[in-house]
């Protein structure tokens, strides 16, 4: 208990009690102090018991919410891993929800609510479903729903006031909208605590950390209905109860949290994005909107700033990391300039002008840093173009430092719009002055690398399928180069199915292309290259004539080297992927099968549908390891 001399700070947003009369006050973890004993009439007393009582079972299921997060955070960090000298387990145990949870949503009639959730899996959707009813549940247990008319003093006896069980439930869906908030800051981090406990890259987070902010939206909005209704129509006299309540600082705070989270909510929508804001605008206002947004919830109630004050940490350390690791990767003795000190990357820039599908832009350049791990991505920010946007881009080139400490980066992106469309026309302008075999160069700043190691476990049993589309090829490419430098496996099947739009698309990666033409040859790697839009119909062989005179890595669209010495052939038609993967398992002598993909939406989503129909359970328990199929594609999700 505490004492009358309690500061009035702690006395504001009374409720329906009358401190005056107070011998007492009850301290409550998150909440108003209560008067004891109760001076009220016996109905309102019963309901502040009903009030008190609810808010309190509320802050314990909290506790119990975060307390379930946590231990399956604990037990996946322990569990994902096992210990390095098991045998890797043979039981299709995993295989099962992989065959049933990597499948998109079923196709219509069956999925009207596509347009909703995009291309997505069925385990995304099952856990949103799985947190969308466990706060369901915490939203309703532990409240006795009643009514309770009480008298008003100085009102006639026909003015009373109506109080429900309204007003405790509606407090409860707010202090559990409070609680979500660090979570959702932790779905939304880059340099993620969440991946570094389950591996799962922070990109695999967004789908949550998307409909997480839709949760807090629903509560948010349920929460001050109930007090509007509350205040403006269940009190009386009115209108005199409604202005007085209004026009408290606390209401007021909370309708400007309200409106800022509709706010980001509307400018989340991706037609917004594409047509009014921009995507870069869109990142900055929605970093500046979450931020106010949590201070007018500090605003609004102080005593639940436990949730918010971790938010705002997690969101500044995030910030702080990436500085620290961009600094940290420009940073040193600078060869070139004979000093130290931050100093950008000059990268080697060529263009290939695409009017109809875009122009595409290669990045080539060396940089001292530790080499990255196959599949990770850094964002890059060009100097001449804005310093507050960064992109995310996937290198080509594998990983590998030099007698000098540098390693090489290459990169590969379709200039669509916004910065770099704008990087694009600038190295247009700078080729038109070049005199050196159509390249120019430009500055880039690094941050990263992010995301896991898609190579790892790739062991000499694994059968590999690389299938991409466009650009993707940089995301699939280091896999089959460094399977192409090693030990040869005779029983290995290992094949790359890539779709362009034009056979000059393939000098993008022409040198590397003749790499694993070398090197691939003797693994039997082969090679599919299909041409989806050209006029030219038919089949045309492709590889390397004897007496060629081209050098390493010049790529010509009448007579396309491929990356296979065998039946490599380039086709005017888009891929099936799922047939892709029925005759790459069907060919499979002996192992498991790892499928990589990059490309389209749509091709990622066949691609899950094909590898999920593939996996069965009940043929790798009699041996039929070929069934056992992995995905990992380029939105970073491990199966």
């Amino acid at each position: 208990m505490e004492s009358l001399t309690t500061p009035n700070s702690i006395l504001r947003r009374q409720h329906i009690q009358n401190f005056s009369e107070a011998s007492e006050l009850e301290p409550h973890w998150g909440y108003a102090y209560r008067v004891v004993p109760c001076t009220n009439d016996p109905g309102s007393c019963a309901y502040l018991d009903v009030v008190y009582e609810s808010h309190d079972l509320g802050m314990l299921y909290t506790g119990i919410f975060w307390a379930t997060v946590l231990g399956i955070l604990l037990l996946w960090g322990i569990g994902r891993r096992p210990p390095p000298n098991d045998p890797p387990t043979k039981f299709p145990l995993p295989l099962l929800p992989r065959h049933h949870l990597l499948h998109p949503p079923p196709p219509p009639p069956h999925r009207p609510l596509k347009s909703i959730f995009g291309h997505t899996t069925r385990l995304q959707l099952l856990i949103l479903a799985v947190l969308t009813s466990y706060l369901t549940i915490w939203s309703f247990v532990g409240i006795v729903y009643g009514k309770w008319v009480t008298p008003i003093k100085g009102q006639p006896a026909h003015i009373v006031n109506t109080r429900t069980s309204l007003g405790p439930w509606a407090d409860r869906v707010g202090v559990l909208a409070y609680a979500l908030t660090p979570l959702s800051v932790l779905f939304a981090a880059r340099e993620s605590i969440l991946s570094s406990i389950t591996g799962v890259p922070y990109t695999s987070f967004m789908f949550l950390h998307k409909w997480t902010g839709y949760i807090i939206l629903a509560q948010s909005i349920l929460h001050t209905l109930g007090w509007v209704l509350v205040e403006g129509w269940l009190y009386q006299p009115q209108p005199d109860v409604w202005n007085k309540w209004v026009a408290q600082e606390y209401a007021i705070w909370g309708f400007v949290a309200l409106g800022l989270l509709i706010l980001i909510w509307i400018c989340s929508f991706q037609w917004v994005i594409k047509n009014v804001t921009g995507y870069e605008f869109f990142r900055k206002a929605h970093y500046v909107m979450a931020m106010v947004y949590i201070g007018a919830l500090i605003g609004h109630w102080e005593e639940l700033q436990c949730f918010l004050v971790p938010g705002i940490v997690l969101w500044v350390v995030d910030r702080g990391a990436r500085l620290v690791r961009m600094g940290m990767l420009h940073s040193g003795y600078q060869r070139k300039e004979g000093r130290w000190g931050f100093s950008s990357a000059t990268a080697e820039a060529k263009l290939w002008k695409d009017d109809r599908f875009g122009d595409v832009v290669r990045l080539d350049f060396d940089h001292a840093q530790s080499p990255w791990k196959i599949g990770q991505h850094f964002f890059l920010c060009f100097t001449e173009g804005s310093i507050w946007q960064s992109h995310p881009f996937t290198p080509l080139s594998l990983p590998q430092a030099d007698q000098f400490g540098g390693v090489r980066h290459s990169y590969i992106f379709r200039a669509k719009g916004g910065e770099t469309k704008k990087i694009a026309k600038v190295l247009e302008e700078n080729l038109k002055e070049a005199k050196e075999g159509g390249k120019t160069t430009t500055n880039v700043v690094l941050q990263g690398p992010y995301g896991e190691d898609i190579a790892e476990g790739l062991t000499r049993d694994v059968n590999v399928l690389c299938v991409a589309g466009g650009t993707g090829i940089t995301y699939v490419l280091p896999v089959l180069l460094r399977l192409a430098r090693e030990r040869m496996n005779t029983n290995r099947k290992m094949e790359l199915v890539w779709a362009v739009k034009r056979r000059q698309d393939l000098e993008w990666v022409g040198a590397e292309l003749e790499e694993l033409r070398r090197l691939g040859a003797p693994h039997g790697l082969q090679v599919r290259i299909f041409v989806t839009a050209e006029e030219n119909a038919g089949v045309t062989e492709v590889g390397t004539k004897a007496g060629d005179e081209k050098t390493e890595g010049d790529v010509d669209s009448k007579s396309v080297q491929s990356a296979s010495a065998g039946s490599d052939q380039s086709q005017n038609q888009r891929p099936d992927v799922n047939v892709a993967v029925n005759e790459f398992v069907a060919n499979v002598v002996q192992g498991p099968t790892q499928v990589f993909g990059s490309g389209p939406p749509s091709m990622i989503t066949e691609l899950r549908e094909a590898v999920a129909q593939r996996n069965s359970g009940s043929k790798v328990w009699k041996g039929e390891e070929r069934f056992d199929v992995r995905l990992v594609c380029d939105d970073r999700l491990e199966w």
